[in-house]
């Protein structure tokens, strides 16, 4: 019998299955409350399992919704959504499991690490929801978090729908001339007779025309469609930040940011601004040089729409590098063996296809080793297709744990990206961005998968604070530009020729081209979302807001049309609220780590084995801080973070 879940999801019966499920739920918390003496082992536990069960029935069905969206998978998730809110709300604020932790946290002297750390969660957890309130405030709450998540859904799908709503239709031939070649086969289509090419805002082909479209007057017409989609969402982004701000207040806190911090790692709000600011001041002068520089080889001001054109331009010029020249290099399977390949060097790791029925034909499964021994199942879905939502991402399904009789339990997760489509005549070409995005999803996936805790609340990625999430897959996404990795996968479609010495070269120079840019962009996205959430913003102070932040981080005016906070699903639709600095936060820690395996020799590091033991193996059973002092024996560097992006202080 397989110790892997099958991916089944009944939609026809799946809301009934659920209530079924909520409704036994129910019924076992009153037994498990009645019981006279409360231990670890028969009222912990027993809780713990029983939501780790719900959440591995929910799982698919939340998968389905973002790779495989239809009308009903949209209906079924909708409908399930306030059923899940309400139970979970409700056991969140149950006063008799909060006050039995407490109680089992003083009493129970020989807990493992683990367990003390399952209970100090919880019992965070519980007065994070408010647990210790009155019958009417947690009345209120259990109605916030139950429109929240409406509302987060509608954002998601509103822009989903707009970004599938939307194509631009080109007909003449010049307007593609400066395409590469397999982006305008991926394009083009004919119709009545005539050979048209058709660009949409899904990421592939949006990036194809900004990045090489020479018509500029489309590329402001695709600028401005992506960055004005679902205007809709204004309204909900307004009645989110009530909510937040509400709800922050109810339980105590100044604002939503203090609630947020409250379970990171993070000390305090000032803590993440002074950060965040200090990042600003030290990329702002090598940024400005940079957009000098840019602006030396446009004929024109620069605009929002130009830079991606101007840039590919700027570095073919100054690096003599066609991001076309890699695509033959980086065909999808190839590079799916080659990380898989790397990872086996790396941490002695197999990757076993397994022949099972899927979601979609190019969807993959594959059995994980470890020093030969099995230890999870991963799912891969790569290629953008309609029905699923932008970006990648890992989703965790089930967790390594010990059943309540001692068994093992095997983990297993899902890695989607959104890669260019293959078919039967042309392969999937990734740009090297791509690679990176692969390598930043299974440094999340190995995180989860890897995990030998027992106690499924804290394993893998589960109990890990949110701003040290992204460590282990910054850390991994790093090595995707080594040469010594590189070399392990990087082979010509046609030839079988291995990317030569100075093509590689180029790849690394141009690692950190405009990267003080780049860090400025995205810590405008951080200040917007935590500033925002600091103090209550609506309707124009939401703008207004944003266009203060830009006047130190935007070196390029912005266009009045541009509604870039719509289309943020990260904080409004994603788990980031008052967290999107945790992308930098936490790539300090992978900076830090990085440079110290590549210091010692990747495949001969002593680090790299430390983290797959302390980091890998332990995931969420401690804090991220204490077992990163573990890892290196001292403190975190931030200099490591401008040493990674080539900012010089």
């Amino acid at each position: 019998m397989s110790p892997f879940l099958p991916f089944t999801c009944k939609l026809e019966t799946f809301i009934e299955d659920l209530q079924n499920i909520v409704n036994e739920n129910k019924t076992t918390i009153t037994k498990l409350l009645a019981q006279q003496e409360k231990t670890y082992q028969n009222f912990v536990k027993p809780l713990e399992i029983m939501e780790e069960n719900l959440e591995e029935f929910f799982t698919p069905l939340s998968h389905l919704n973002s790779v495989n969206n239809s009308e009903t998978t949209q209906k079924i998730y909708t409908q399930s959504l306030p059923i899940i809110t309400e139970y979970s709300t409700q056991l969140s604020q149950n006063l008799a499991i909060y006050e039995a932790y407490k109680t089992i946290q003083q009493k129970e002297k020989n807990l493992s690490k683990e367990q003390q750390r399952v209970l100090e969660l919880n019992i965070q957890n519980f007065e994070l929801s408010g647990a210790h309130l009155d019958t009417q405030t947690k009345a209120r709450l259990q109605d916030i978090n139950i429109k929240l998540s409406e509302l987060s859904n509608n954002f998601s799908q509103n822009l989903l729908d707009a970004t599938n709503a939307y194509e631009y239709i080109i007909d003449n031939e010049e307007d593609v001339s400066g395409l590469p070649q397999s982006e305008k086969e991926h394009a083009k289509f004919e119709e009545n007779g005539k050979i048209k090419y058709k660009f949409t805002l899904q990421m592939p082909s949006y990036i194809a025309y900004m990045t090489y479209g020479n018509n500029r007057k489309i590329r402001e017409e695709l600028y401005k469609a992506y960055v004005t989609r679902a205007p809709q969402n204004a309204q909900i982004i307004d009645e989110i930040l009530s909510l937040r701000d509400e709800m922050a207040h109810l339980l105590g806190f100044s604002n939503y940011a203090e609630y947020s911090i409250a379970s990171k790692m993070a000390p305090n709000t000032q803590s993440v601004l002074e950060f965040l600011e200090e990042l600003v001041e030290h990329s702002h002068p090598q940024a400005k040089k940079e957009l000098q520089t840019l602006q030396t080889i446009a004929p024109h001001p620069l605009e929002s729409f130009d830079t991606a054109y101007y840039s590919e331009k700027l570095k073919k010029e100054q690096y003599a590098l066609d991001e076309e020249e890699y695509r033959p290099y980086f065909e999808q399977q190839s590079v799916v063996k080659g990380l898989f390949k790397f990872l086996e060097k790396l941490f002695h790791l197999e990757f076993s296809p397994i022949d099972i029925e899927l979601w979609d034909d190019k969807a993959q499964a594959y059995d994980v080793y470890e020093n030969k021994k099995l230890k999870a199942r991963i799912f891969l879905d790569l290629e953008a297709r309609e029905s699923k939502r932008g970006g990648a991402w890992m989703h965790n399904w089930q967790s390594h744990s010990q059943t309540l009789n001692g068994d093992e339990k095997l983990a297993s997760a899902f890695v989607v990206c959104n890669f260019p489509p293959s078919s039967p005549t042309q392969p999937s070409l990734l740009r090297h961005d791509d690679v990176v995005t692969l390598f930043h999803e299974m440094g999340h996936t190995i995180h989860h998968i890897l995990s030998e805790v027992q106690e499924s609340e804290v394993s893998g990625v589960n109990g890990v604070e949110w701003d040290a999430v992204e460590f282990p897959s910054q850390f991994l996404e790093n090595f995707a530009y080594e040469p010594e990795v590189l070399k392990l996968f990087a082979k010509h479609i046609d030839t079988k020729e291995i990317l030569p010495n100075n093509m590689i070269d180029k790849l690394v120079q141009t690692k950190n081209f405009l990267s003080a840019m780049g860090m400025l962009r995205q810590l405008e996205f951080s200040l917007f979302d935590f500033k925002l959430h600091m103090a209550p913003h609506k309707e124009k102070e939401v703008q207004h807001l944003l266009d203060t932040i830009r006047e130190k981080t935007a070196l390029i005016p912005t266009p009045s049309y541009n509604k870039f906070q719509n289309g943020f699903a990260h904080i409004f639709a994603g788990g980031y609220a008052a967290g999107y600095y945790s992308y930098k936060w936490a790539e300090v820690l992978s900076a830090d780590s990085f440079y110290a395996v590549i210091d010692e020799g990747i495949f001969n590091s002593k680090t790299a084995q430390n983290y797959l033991h302390v980091i890998l193996h332990r995931g969420g059973s401690q804090s991220m801080q204490t077992l990163f002092i573990e890892l290196m024996q001292r403190e975190a560097d931030t200099k490591q973070l401008l040493r990674l992006n080539g900012i010089h202080e």
